[in-house]
């Protein structure tokens, strides 16, 4: 590994240990002492492979964009190693795999998990299992920033006026986010613990929610929104992670602000007043209302949760809202609901200046001067094949694999796509803990390819394909 890539991933070691001495404190608090050793382990490991990787030298590091890339996904295999040391150490008896398929599942907040009995778990694992998520959610966030050459002008734009980082930007821009999502996830568990809900759930739903992850405290989350208000308190804070995490700054910081920072945000905001009414005027008089806003709100911000219920003739709809996902920068997965937009907006011009070649049609996008080029077009457009291609390969091998069709299909948009099975997809009773090794592994291969697909891939294959 390079220099850069070491003090990346150790500074992640690092925080990692940091999760390990909470969850010591914690177990020693409650007298939680049936998972304590693996705590410890952890810490040691974390800490000290860490301290070494952030051994640093003197002389200026220069750091390729592809170089960034490498780095991004290593910490994506690698991390998870250190993540899975508490479950492969706990007195529950789990091989090598299961840990790392179940760390991966946190650290790319996707939600799969091995464990079918959540209350037969230790509350420090439960902690544990929601501490990766939020690890992953930052590490997700951070890869952002360092990445941020690759993306379009106008995507760049609702982050920043620059185009590019130097290093004191990145660190400062590092920096802005660690905040804002500690704050952020501060805010969540303030405000579901006010609700009416404990704190030990409130805290473990929050670390989930901010980073779009799956994990639950309890096997039925209709134990804990017992309750109108805390499905709907619930609904609204998955939202958080659905929309831009500078969203909140941005509107604070308004008066600084041209309208470039809430570009995406708009259409976001019209896109989900669409899908309501739309859920509204098809199924109010089928289901409760306030269960179907949950599972839409679960659903387009990635997390997946579901109150149960039968959603089998609908659960296609969820489906496409988990492909669209959310904001750019945000902590939700999907193809992004800006890139399908410009890609019709752009394919309707297309069409229409054949029809009429006199007209001249800018593909311009509302909401601000901005005008999306034919090269940012061409980026997104083979995003879109990129997935479809991901999808048709994982279900083929899923399905080889012993997997009903069906279910194959369904759990590979979700792999892809970052996010739990659930009654909402027809999969809540899918075991994971059942799955040999060749579906596992392959399932911990497109989690990771899912979060960094639209990241790094296409930068991959300009590299090594078209080097001219």
């Amino acid at each position: 590994m390079s220099r850069f890539s070491l003090i990346y991933i150790g500074i992640f070691s690092i925080i990692i240990s940091i999760f390990s001495f909470f969850n010591l404190i914690y177990s020693n608090y409650f007298n939680l002492y049936l998972n304590l050793d693996s705590y410890i382990y952890s810490l040691i490991f974390s800490f000290l492979i860490g301290l070494v990787f952030l051994i640093k030298k003197k002389e200026e590091i220069k750091v390729s964009i592809y170089e960034k890339i490498i780095t991004v996904i290593l910490g994506y295999l690698l991390l998870p190693v250190l993540l899975s040391v508490p479950y492969y150490f706990s007195i529950y008896n789990i091989t090598f795999t299961s840990a790392y398929f179940e760390a991966v599942s946190g650290f790319t907040s996707t939600g799969f998990s091995i464990f079918e009995n959540i209350k037969h778990l230790d509350e420090s694992l439960i902690l544990w299992r929601s501490s990766t998520q939020w690890i992953g959610g930052l590490y997700f966030l951070f890869s952002i920033i360092l990445l941020i050459d690759i993306f379009d002008v106008n995507l760049k734009k609702t982050l920043t006026n620059f185009l590019s980082f130097n290093t004191s930007e990145t660190l400062k821009q590092s920096f802005k986010i660690l905040i804002l999502y500690s704050f952020l996830t501060m805010a969540i568990f303030l405000v579901l613990n006010i609700s009416g809900i404990r704190s030990f759930n409130s805290f473990n739903l929050a670390m989930s929610v901010i980073s779009s992850g799956g994990f639950l405290p309890t096997n039925n989350i209709e134990i804990i929104l017992n309750t109108k208000v805390k499905q709907v308190v619930l609904s609204f804070s998955m939202l958080i992670s659905f929309f831009s995490l500078f969203l909140t700054y941005n509107l604070i910081t308004i008066k600084r602000k041209s309208m470039n920072f809430f570009q995406e945000d708009s259409y976001l905001l019209i896109y989900l007043c669409f899908l309501v009414v739309l859920f509204f005027l098809l199924f109010n008089s089928s289901f409760d209302f306030s269960v179907i806003f949950f599972a839409l709100c679960s659903s387009i911000s990635n997390v997946g949760i579901s109150l149960d219920g039968s959603y089998d003739n609908i659960s296609i709809f969820f489906l496409i809202t988990v492909i669209i996902g959310g904001s750019f920068f945000s902590t939700s997965s999907g193809i992004r609901f800006v890139k399908l937009y410009s890609l019709f907006k752009f394919s309707i011009n297309e069409l229409l200046s054949h029809t009429k070649p006199l007209n001249i049609f800018i593909n311009k996008l509302e909401f601000s001067n901005s005008v999306f080029e034919t090269k940012d077009i061409n980026k997104y457009f083979i995003s879109v094949l990129i997935f479809i291609l991901s999808l048709f390969i994982l279900c083929s091998l899923l399905t080889m694999s012993g997997i009903n069709l069906e279910s194959s299909f369904k759990l590979s948009i979700l792999t892809l796509m970052n996010t739990v099975n659930s009654s909402i997809y027809g999969l809540n009773e899918f075991n994971f803990s059942e799955l040999g090794y060749f579906p596992k592994y392959l399932l911990i291969i497109f989690m990771i390819i899912g979060r960094v697909e639209l990241l790094t891939l296409l930068i991959i294959i300009k590299k090594f394909l078209f080097k001219n």
